[in-house]
């Protein structure tokens, strides 16, 4: 989805060289046809959710029981609050989105452990493996259940999130390497799942 706070170009090609025949779409009608969606997100929560109701996606996505996929500002959308100008998120994930605590300086920039949990997000790959960051905001999912990914930076912050078909990682899968490449094609491969499920 392309709401204009999304790293797009480098989503983009690292769906594809996952196989995938992406669509950038900017309105709920060009999800048609769609066997997942990816929300992307750069910069702040406040502006990101401002341009999704300009393109009244917010119930569009809300709606959507497909796999979607949620990468930086767009995982921290899932939640239901971001203490990021203090924003309504669309609440497809209980929980918040809070500040790093006790970062040595934000935003938090490079490459970072992640330790994994048992996922098909994370199919292929260890119990933790190295991915790239750029962000001051994490989220807190009020269930533990829903935490699949956790990392440290001056504290431990969650790094990655579940809830049903619903997914997203803190950290840019399209800029980490051969472990972000894992990451994408996973989310790939459950949206061909999905297709051939209907």
């Amino acid at each position: 989805m392309d709401h204009g706070a999304g790293n797009l170009v480098s989503a983009v090609r690292g769906l594809e060289r996952s196989g995938a025949e992406v669509t950038v779409v900017t309105e709920a009608g060009g999800f048609a046809g769609a066997d997942g969606l990816v929300l992307p997100g750069v910069g702040t929560t406040a502006a990101a959710m401002a341009r999704l109701h300009r393109q009244d996606l917010v119930n569009a996505i809300s709606e959507w029981e497909g796999p979607l996929l949620g990468i930086c500002v767009g995982l921290q959308l899932f939640f239901e609050t971001s203490a990021e100008d203090d924003t309504q998120c669309l609440g497809l994930i209980p929980g918040r989105v809070i500040k790093l605590d006790k970062a040595p300086l934000l935003p938090h920039i490079g490459w970072n452990d992640v330790e994994l949990a048992a996922d098909p997000i994370f199919e292929g790959l260890g119990t933790s493996d190295l991915f790239y960051f750029v962000h001051s905001y994490a989220p807190a999912p009020a269930v533990l259940g829903d935490i699949i990914g956790r990392s440290e930076y001056g504290s431990e912050f969650v790094a990655a999130a579940r809830h049903g078909n619903r997914v997203g990682v803190q950290f840019h899968p399209e800029r980490s390497g051969e472990a972000g490449l894992a990451v994408l094609n996973n989310f790939v491969q459950s949206c061909s799942e999905a297709r051939r499920a209907a």
